[in-house]
């Protein structure tokens, strides 16, 4: 088990996000009882962190996470985004993050899940116009009412992380992190570990392009995500294949390569991995079985090198919207 920062609970070396589960990610809506029974068979594994968000499909996804935990509540620690803002037809239009809003956004989640209480709540993105005391400071209020216990942040940079532990113990914060995505190692994680704050990492298999998976239409978000683009497929197909040799001479999917990475990378931090079916929950499990010797960590790193994969994580404009990215580019002042 894993402790989250310093006050934070013992959790699972790798946890379960949940968006994908949900119509509206990658593509064809997946069916609701997989993503019930991948949710249980996670919990009989022995994986108790489950991450979900107040905007993924508009709620459909925290009632979905309810279903999979009716009689499995206590077992379980739920981490929940807010403040993404959406339109009637789904589109991303903003952040929201004022402490008003996130009394009425917590009081829908609470319901959408069924519980009283929430393990893990935190701000999805950083709001320019909330400061960030002003936004734990009005989930520190929360804590104190007992409706959540603990207080997570969401890609947000070093000098955000640092206010806002000033303001209240921070146990992780979430951030996309890959052999291919490597930026929060410059200036952020050193700052996690001065505080005490752990790491929950997404995006570890960089949306399935390090697994070989790829956007089944214009439905598929990962369509509109540069990194799959046909501009770039000559170059990351490269990287791809060259990722499944190693794998295979290790024994292991390309997935398994990716999270034994990760989490031999960053020990104490933990990987959070989107799948949909418990057959898929089964491959990424299977990354515990063979961990990275430091040999084996170089060699893959040299094979794949920082810049190995062309194209950003996400488009332009969202780029311009990360506060993480501060951190994360070349002499961290660039923002898209």
């Amino acid at each position: 088990m894993t402790q989250l920062g310093k006050t934070g609970p013992e959790v699972f070396p790798i946890a379960l996000g949940c968006m994908g589960m949900s119509p509206g990610v990658y593509g064809a809506a997946p069916d609701e009882k997989d993503g019930i029974a991948t949710i249980q068979a996670a919990i009989e594994r022995g994986v108790n962190l489950i991450d979900t968000g107040d905007f993924y499909s508009m709620g459909h996804n925290e009632m979905l996470v309810q279903k999979a935990l009716v009689g499995r509540r206590d077992k379980v620690q739920l981490s929940v985004k807010f403040g993404g803002m959406r339109d009637p037809a789904g589109a991303f239009v903003g952040i929201d993050t004022r402490p008003a809003a996130i009394q009425n956004f917590l009081a829908y989640s609470l319901r959408r899940l069924g519980t009283d209480h929430v393990d893990i709540y935190r701000p999805a993105r950083l709001d320019p116009n909330v400061p960030i005391e002003d936004t734990v400071g009005a989930i520190a209020d929360l804590v104190k009412k007992g409706y959540v216990r603990h207080i997570g942040l969401s890609e947000v940079g070093a000098e955000t992380i640092r206010r806002a532990a000033k303001t209240h113990p921070i146990v992780d914060l979430q951030i996309e992190y890959a052999l291919v995505s490597r930026g929060p190692e410059a200036k952020i994680f050193p700052v996690l570990k001065e505080l005490g704050i752990s790491a929950t990492l997404y995006g570890v298999l960089s949306r399935g392009l390090l697994s070989g998976s790829k956007p089944t239409g214009a439905g598929d978000m990962r369509a509109h995500l540069p990194r799959f683009s046909a501009d770039h497929q000559g170059r990351n197909g490269a990287v791809v294949e060259a990722l499944r040799k190693v794998a295979e001479r290790r024994g292991q999917t390309p997935a398994q390569l990716c999270i034994a990475w990760a989490l031999a990378k960053e020990p104490g931090f933990v990987p959070t991995i989107g799948v949909r079916t418990p057959a898929q929950l089964g491959g990424v499990l299977g990354a515990l079985d063979k961990p990275f010797s430091a040999s084996e960590m170089a060699e893959l790193e040299q094979l794949v090198p920082r810049d190995a994969i062309a194209g950003d994580r996400y488009p332009a404009p969202m780029m311009a919207h990360l506060d993480s990215e501060i951190d994360s580019r070349p002499h961290g002042s660039a923002r898209g």
